[in-house]
């Protein structure tokens, strides 16, 4: 009898290999075990094979390992390990005794093991933010500071150690601050300011364990079967994954070309393969360089712990009459659902293909193409794009703002790409990445004349190729981009030989997709405002939020949102710029104010507006957000009008219940109307 249970420890102190478990029901991450220490094949008492069977047990469950299921068939001989065989063969009585074995291991592990480190991990998070709770005191000690939202300097440091902690909290309390650090509907100005800081310190983890992900992703495949070149460091390095750039070999890329066509290029450039394909006989072009993200071993079961430790604090503190409005513990649910879509990279994968099927026909935008034919839960590969951190243009605009000197020439173009490109997945798409900050955002140059539907047809008939020299223009402005002077002159020429810019939007693993109810709540709030009704608004938001109940002088909060759109219709008359950021930040901070608990994705959109004005408005100070949005209001008016809008009239009440876009959109034609009127008069008077 103990030789069998030794056997069967050593059994399963085995790695695990795909090929070895093809036939074998599996619920695991496709990567190999390194090999644990195997103790020699002899009898051994039973206490020695349940302390080492334990030991095992102990190294499996602190791999980012799933649950593993064994089903074992009559006819696996051939891939089957000799102690399977063994087992096998033994009588059924004694795989009864393994299995049971078997059941008791899984039961330590659910109830004893897990819960053990859950409450190690509470431990170090309680020693982590036992100095905030200490500190509170302070926030009511300093002078107020006009410029931190009339914070006082305590308070301020407090917000400083609140961002300290977390950020040596590790990766998940990273992403809970990075994530409160966009409701401002929830918390002050000045602490999410501070959060919106907090970046990862996370150690890149061994490129043995990226391998393994990477090979087993692809069959088994060798990696120097499947690149030309791997960069073993890692390019970046996030909470949750890392980031390679590599290169797929040519030959790989012929063997395999139907799998590659979703990230086949329009023109040549350096980084595509050309390839005959087998049905057509037409040349195409096959991107080889890739991005390889691989997710950190281990964090599902970090995330997964720190979850339950946030859950359980959330409940506490909800108890506290002050807290209760916010919904900790719903809150804490809806970030946990925002965790587990990172933590699966398929899902960043198919977002990547929905926004490249939406922006297809627009050459100024731009996604990384995904591979979703090897994309797994733990890797995902995507084209490698090209392009110089919008950070670039913010320091080089910032610098002629500074010096009273005229912008470089695509600044103006660039901010006007960024803000279409959102309001189409606003309006037209309800499909927006809900983490646009620069650090997501990209600039490349390309000529409009390479894709030219009647330049493609004549080079076939020509039978000359027509290349993109965008990474030739990349490589000149990363020449000089750390000379402003140079810079704006090297953009200058660029103009002047045919270039425009596009953006390239990544890390699309979040977007927010307004639901049926927060839509009509939305295009509702929308309708009031272009009526300048804003009592109506007020009293829509209190209405329509989580919890009215909770709701601090309803009518007070309506009235100041009345003052709000009254402003807005006086700027508006005067033909004043309407500061869109500046409206939401100040709304966000009555919604506070009055604990109107506002839905997650509607604030997503508001985070969204603020983000991308603020980089717009960088870029041209004399961005105008509603100016950007008439050409899409007018495109969509016409749209929905087509689709049914106009077509479901059959009364006057139906047309006041028209589409309120429309209402948004005369409103905001009434004003560039005007706008343009008195620019004209102005121009005749002078003359």
């Amino acid at each position: 009898m103990a030789t069998h249970v030794a056997s069967f420890c050593v059994r399963r102190a085995r790695p695990l290999r795909i090929a070895t478990l093809k036939t074998q029901s599996i619920r695991t991450q496709p990567f190999r075990i390194p090999r644990p220490f195997t103790p020699p094949l002899k009898p051994v008492s039973i206490s020695t094979a349940v302390s080492y069977t334990a030991f095992s047990r102990f190294t499996l469950a602190s791999l980012p390992l799933a649950h593993l299921e064994r089903k074992y068939h009559k006819h696996d001989n051939e891939l089957s390990t000799p102690e399977d065989v063994e087992l096998q063969k033994a009588e059924p009585s004694k795989r009864r005794v393994i299995r049971i074995l078997d059941r008791v291991l899984e039961w330590l592990d659910r109830w004893f093991l897990e819960p053990l480190l859950v409450c190690r991990r509470f431990l170090h998070v309680i020693l982590l933010f036992a100095p905030i709770a200490i500190c509170v005191p302070i926030v009511f000690i300093g002078e107020r500071r006009p410029d931190e939202q009339d914070e006082r300097s305590g308070t301020l440091l407090w917000y400083d150690l609140i961002m300290t902690q977390m950020e040596r909290a590790g990766p998940t309390f990273i992403k809970l601050g990075q994530w409160a650090a966009s409701r401002t509907d929830l918390f002050p100005l000045a602490l999410c300011s501070r959060l919106s800081k907090l970046h990862s310190s996370v150690s890149p983890h061994k490129f043995s364990y990226t391998r393994r992900v990477i090979e087993d992703a692809f069959g088994g495949l060798p990696l120097h079967v499947i690149f030309s070149d791997f960069e073993e460091k890692p390019i970046g390095v996030g909470a949750i994954a890392q980031v390679y750039r590599a290169k797929i070999r040519p030959d790989f890329a012929e063997s395999h070309k139907e799998d590659l066509f979703a990230i086949q290029d329009n023109v040549q450039s350096p980084n595509s393969v050309r390839i005959q394909d087998d049905e057509t006989g037409e040349i195409i072009n096959i991107h080889t360089s890739v991005a390889v993200k691989v997710l950190h071993p281990r964090a599902r079961k970090t995330v997964s712990r720190d979850l339950r430790i946030m859950k359980t604090v959330a409940t506490i503190l909800s108890i506290i009459p002050t807290v209760k409005w916010i919904s900790l513990p719903e809150e804490v649910d809806k970030f946990g659902e925002m965790m587990q879509e990172q933590l699966d990279l398929r899902n960043e994968g198919r977002n990547l293909k929905k926004f490249n099927e939406l922006y297809e026909d627009n050459l100024t935008v731009m996604f990384p193409r995904p591979m979703m034919r090897f994309t797994t839960k733990n890797m995902l590969i995507e084209e490698f794009a090209s392009g110089i951190p919008i950070s670039v243009f913010l320091d080089e605009a910032r610098d002629s703002q500074s010096k009273n000197e005229s912008s470089a020439v695509f600044d103006h173009k660039i901010a006007d790409i960024g803000l279409d490109a959102f309001l189409h997945m606003l309006i037209f798409y309800n499909f927006i990445h809900a983490d646009l900050h620069p650090g997501n955002i990209m600039v490349k140059f390309y000529k409009p004349s390479a894709y030219h539907k009647f330049q493609q047809i004549w080079s076939k008939i020509m039978r000359r190729e027509l290349k993109d020299d965008g990474d030739i223009a990349l490589e000149r402005i990363e020449a000089v981009k750390h000379d402003h002077k140079l810079m704006r002159a090297e953009l200058a020429k660029l103009k002047d030989e045919g270039y425009s810019p596009c953006l390239i939007f990544l890390d699309t693993g979040l977007v927010t997709e307004l639901n049926e109810v927060n839509r009509r709540n939305f295009l509702d709030l929308f309708r009031a405002i272009a009526e300048f009704d804003g009592y109506k608004t007020g009293q829509l938001m209190v209405q329509r939020c989580r919890t009215p109940e909770m709701v601090i002088d309803p009518e007070i909060f309506a009235l100041k949102m009345q003052h709000i759109i009254l402003d807005i219709k006086q700027r508006t008359f005067q033909l004043g710029q309407v500061k869109v950021a500046n409206l939401l930040h100040t709304v966000m901070n009555m919604v506070r104010e009055h604990h109107v608990k506002l839905e997650g994705d509607f604030v997503n959109v508001v985070v969204s507006i603020l983000l991308l004005e603020g980089i717009g408005r960088q870029l041209d100070p004399n961005l105008d957000l509603l100016k950007s949005a008439i050409p899409v209001l007018r495109d969509f008016s016409i749209k929905d009008g087509a689709k049914g809008a106009l077509g479901r009239i059959r009364s006057v009440e139906d047309i006041k219940g028209a589409t309120p876009w429309l209402k948004v959109w005369f409103w905001i034609e009434a004003r560039e109307w005007l706008a343009t009127n008195t620019r004209e008069n102005e121009w005749l008077t002078m003359w």
